[in-house]
Parts: C-alpha cells; structure tokens; sequence
C-alpha cells in the first residue's frame, strides 16, 4: 500500500539536503559625499520596487550604524555574553577547524575592526 501523495511529498522533502539559502544580491552604495555606505540587496526585485527600496534606505541611512564605532552608545550590560565555566572540569581541547584561506582572511580582519571598536576582549577564565 503506497503513501498518500502529500504524505510522500514531505518525506522526499525532508530527505533532501538544506543548504544556506543564496540569492543573487546588489551593491548599493547610499553614501553621500562624505563616504561610501554600502548594502546589499537582492536581485530577484523588479526595476521600480528596487528603486523605491534604494530610496527608501538613502532617506533613512541614518539609522544604520556603519562602522563599529558609529555605536558607541551600546551597554555592555545589555549585549555582553559570557562563557560560564565549572572550574571542576576541565575544557575539552577540539582540533584545529580548517577553512578557506579566503574566509579566515575575512574573520580575522572583522575579528581585528571589532578588537579596534572595543566591541571584543579577551576573556580571562579560572
């Protein structure tokens, strides 16, 4: 006896591998003349809704925070994470993850703009 028709749909989905979800995206730089502002949008818009869109975000770039330390003004109480360690145990050491020399070129330059802003530190663990 087969399955229904809906019913063998979501297996077959469900088997099948998610992968991150990609669209083909714009540059668009909002800046003026005192510097490059640039975002990303996706292409999959007609001409007239992406015009209205870019729009749209140059008249209200200036709630966008662009460099880190356009956010001076953050608390840490209210973003600050923490790692809570029990001192009893001890930390299991994982290999070493390889990437992409392309990728971790791009983490440590984010990772070193955040060091610069004061948006990371270095955690001190007992």
């Amino acid at each position: 006896m087969g399955l229904p028709p809906e019913l063998e749909r979501i297996v077959v989905h469900e088997d099948q591998e998610m992968g991150p979800h990609q669209e083909e995206t714009e540059l668009v730089d909002l800046g003026t003349d005192s510097g490059k502002k640039e975002v990303k949008i996706g292409m999959g818009m007609t001409a007239p809704i992406c015009e209205e869109l870019t729009a749209l975000l140059k008249d209200y770039q200036d709630i966008f925070a662009w460099p880190y330390q356009d956010m001076p003004g953050l608390s840490s109480d209210i973003i600050q994470n923490r790692l809570p360690l029990n001192p009893e145990c001890s930390p299991v050491k994982q290999k070493l993850r390889r990437m992409k020399p392309e990728t971790s070129l791009k983490i440590k330059e984010e990772v070193k703009k955040q060091f610069d802003a004061g948006f990371l530190a270095i955690a001190r663990y007992p």
